[in-house]
């Protein structure tokens, strides 16, 4: 656990397209980027675990890269930086070496300077990869909360689904004013809360890779080519 790293942006000029987990699934993130038509003024967010589970890590990381993309911190990427920093390899789970081992020095270098959060103030959004408790200020919260919430039990006390499966979703009980967009909970279409939106729509279990686009609402959303990881 630890206190957040926040990124302030403006809005952009154009278009902000806010991707799902892409999770090393780079085939579905070039179709939809193809969907999207990029254009100069417009800026691309994603929201966490671009990678590990899917065939290619690296190459998600090189396209991001390529188009001076912002990302936030995912709890997969928290765990690899954890077992890095640790040089402890007992912090991973057995399917996270293939990942894990195929990243260069730019790859670590670029994911360990991500934030928890991206705040954009002008358009009252935050981006974060897992959500937040909605008992408690967006700001104080910490990097496992931020990273790996899913659901809040009937007590209103947090918990991941894989805890709590009949537990109700956290974004169902945030109130804002800030509209959230996150991933890590997957389902099979975006989630539309009042006050948040989630991306996670299960790419590397065999369902979509998903992204919204504001102003102008616009969701994507690319079927994956097959399931590639079977958590």
């Amino acid at each position: 656990m630890g206190g957040l790293r926040i990124k302030t942006l403006s809005p952009a000029k154009g278009r902000t397209l806010f991707i799902g987990d892409v999770h090393g699934c780079a085939k579905e993130l070039e179709k939809l980027l193809k969907a999207f038509k990029k254009k100069k003024r417009d800026r691309i967010i994603f929201v966490g675990d671009l990678i590990n589970g899917g065939p290619k890590s690296t190459r998600v990381l090189e396209i991001a890269r390529d188009l001076s993309a912002k990302s936030v911190l995912g709890n997969h990427e928290v765990r690899f930086l954890r077992a890095r920093k640790a040089k402890n390899k007992s912090y991973l789970k057995r399917k996270d070496r293939e990942a894990y081992e195929s990243l260069s020095k730019a790859d670590w270098k670029w994911i360990n300077a991500w934030p928890h959060l991206i705040h954009i103030p002008e358009s009252k959004i935050l981006v974060v990869h897992g959500g937040f408790d909605p008992a408690v200020k967006w700001r104080k919260q910490d990097e496992d909360m931020v990273t790996q919430i899913q659901v809040i039990t009937q007590k209103r006390k947090p918990a991941r689904r894989a805890t709590v499966p009949r537990g109700a979703p956290w974004a169902d009980a945030w109130e804002g004013p800030e509209h959230v967009i996150y991933g890590h909970t997957p389902r099979p279409h975006p989630l539309l809360h009042a006050k948040a939106t989630g991306l996670d729509t299960g790419c590397v279990y065999g369902y979509a890779l998903s992204a919204i686009s504001l102003p102008d609402h616009t969701i994507y959303r690319i079927p994956a080519s097959r399931a590639y990881y079977d958590d």
